[in-house]
């Protein structure tokens, strides 16, 4: 009976085949599951994965491309930055000026200006009229030379005073300035172009009228006056022709000393401008080789200047 019980049990035990791995017969290895597709019930390898791992979305930078990157900044940085040696030569006020001031509020002293004085106490020894030089001075008797150059007439007055207190015991010195240094500027399609002496209490429309636009060719209704400042300029567009045809001078704004007055072109005169440009070669072409022979062109140069008009030495006038 435990024979029979003995083959029982190890008949329980033997693995039936296609059953895959079951109970261990006593005395028998394990064995390792055979693979699908294997026929004689050698293992077959596990296959791997071929596929590479997701790329990141933003791949990080090589260090030579960031020292690349930084080496054009710095490059940028020399070239756009100004140097220590150039900040101390820039402007920072005004027009650029050693001497400023508003000469209409309070007239004041500069280089070309003459400075005239008397002492009312001692007409006969303190009186006369100095031109401030160049450096801004000016020689007065007895105390030698006195810098007056952006003083206001009544500095120059206190300056005056004291410098000649160890001389006089009372003095009462009055000053007068004798303005020829004060100017404003005009371009553009003028007759007059370039500096012009400020007379003073003008205004953009007796400014623009004395430099005699060009009848042609000034674009009237774009009067730009231009007051010039490194930190805060200011351009006002001003229209002539509503002062000449409206009697309009809600704009006619006060010229300022060194203000920049700009008188523009008409887009006709523009296009003429543009043609010109175009033919110069041509004249100067036909001038050099036929010059000579016919006798014209002598003397005379481009003559391009703004406040031509289109006709006359413009749009194909005279070669």
């Amino acid at each position: 009976m435990l024979a029979n019980g003995s083959a029982a049990s190890q008949s329980h035990l033997r693995q039936e085949p296609g059953q895959g791995p079951g109970p261990l017969t006593i005395g028998q290895a394990p064995q390792k599951p055979a693979v699908q597709g294997s026929t004689s019930g050698v293992p077959l390898p596990i296959a791997r994965s071929r596929t590479r791992p997701f790329p990141h979305p933003f791949p990080m930078p090589s260090l030579r491309s960031l020292g690349l990157l930084a080496l054009l900044l710095l490059l940028g940085a020399c070239q756009t930055a100004p140097n220590k040696r150039t900040l101390q030569y820039l402007n920072h006020y005004g027009f650029g000026k050693k001497y400023y001031g508003n000469a209409e509020e309070e007239n004041y002293a500069t280089v070309g200006d003459s400075v005239q004085y008397q002492d009312v106490l001692h007409p006969t020894e303190i009186s006369g009229t100095q031109k401030v030089d160049i450096d801004g001075t000016i020689l007065m008797p007895e105390v030698g030379i006195v810098h007056v150059a952006g003083f206001t007439r009544s500095d120059i007055e206190a300056v005056l005073q004291e410098r000649y207190s160890a001389y006089y015991e009372h003095t009462n010195i009055v000053v007068q300035i004798k303005t020829q240094g004060k100017k404003y500027f005009i371009f553009g399609e003028v007759g007059k172009e370039g500096e012009v002496k400020h007379p003073g209490d003008l205004t953009v429309f007796e400014a623009v009228m004395k430099a005699r636009p060009a009848e042609n060719s000034a674009n009237l209704g774009r009067v730009r006056l231009m007051r010039p400042d490194p930190v805060d300029p200011v351009v006002f567009t001003i229209n002539i022709n509503d002062m000449l045809d409206h009697a309009d001078m809600t704009f006619n704004m006060q010229v300022q000393e060194y203000d920049i007055i700009f008188v523009p072109a008409t887009m006709l005169a523009e296009f003429a401008y543009f043609i010109d440009d175009l033919l110069f070669p041509v004249q100067q072409l036909l001038r050099g080789a036929l010059g000579p022979i016919f006798g014209f062109g002598r003397g005379r140069g481009r003559g391009r200047g703004r406040g031509r008009g289109v006709g006359g030495n413009g749009l194909f006038g005279g070669f």
